[in-house]
């Protein structure tokens, strides 16, 4: 008998959430969907069920600071897909979401179709975004895709301004740790210290928007 793929919804919105739960079992009847709105409660689900064949990611939950949340589902989901899913479509954000890995880009204001479209499309292994000029990022992109996930989530908290104690409680890991974390993004991204890692990297990992 073949398991019944799940769906993680995380999002703090009840209208937004219950319609989408809706939408997709009425066209994907066999799907199993969870919902949560924090990135803790998704974390949670993750540990119980063993992963995901798909989340969408509210991109403003109250316990994340920009793609923080995103890519600490990453590195609980690995190679699984993540969409975002925003109430802004915002062209700067929809770039910065593909250059952070995310599988796909879903705009809250697109009808409850558009959105089970979306979905099973990502479920079949496809991206989904909107069509936007990504330009400069292009190269960030690159540059990011060398971090691991670790260094990803120390850069994010660089940006957000934390200091290295900080950071080092944020992430349960040693001052020692987070320093070598640093020397290595430094190194990866082609600058010379934090504060050039936070001037070349803040217009993608901490875009300021109200969603």
């Amino acid at each position: 008998m073949v398991a019944a793929r799940r769906l993680l919804v995380a999002d703090d919105h009840p209208l937004i959430s219950n319609g989408i739960q809706l939408a997709v079992h009425s066209r994907i009847p066999d799907i199993a969907i969870d919902t949560t709105t924090t990135i803790a409660g998704a974390r949670a689900l993750i540990a119980a069920h063993g992963g995901y064949d798909l989340v969408l990611l509210d991109f403003r939950l109250p316990d994340a600071r920009g793609f923080s949340g995103f890519f600490e589902l990453q590195q609980d989901l690995g190679n699984r897909p993540i969409a975002i899913i925003s109430a802004s479509d915002d062209t700067a954000l929809v770039a910065a979401a593909r250059a952070v890995g995310a599988s796909g880009f879903l705009s809250k204001a697109d009808s409850l179709d558009a959105l089970v479209g979306a979905v099973g499309a990502l479920l079949a292994g496809e991206r989904v975004f909107p069509p936007v000029d990504s330009g400069a990022l292009d190269s960030l992109q690159r540059r990011l895709a060398t971090l691991s996930v670790s260094q990803r989530r120390v850069l994010v908290a660089l940006v957000e301004g934390r200091l290295n104690k900080q950071i080092a409680g944020d992430l349960n890991v040693t001052e020692a740790t987070v320093k070598a974390h640093l020397t290595a993004i430094f190194r990866k991204i082609g600058v010379q210290n934090r504060v050039q890692a936070i001037l070349t990297m803040q217009p993608l990992l901490n875009p300021q928007h109200s969603l």
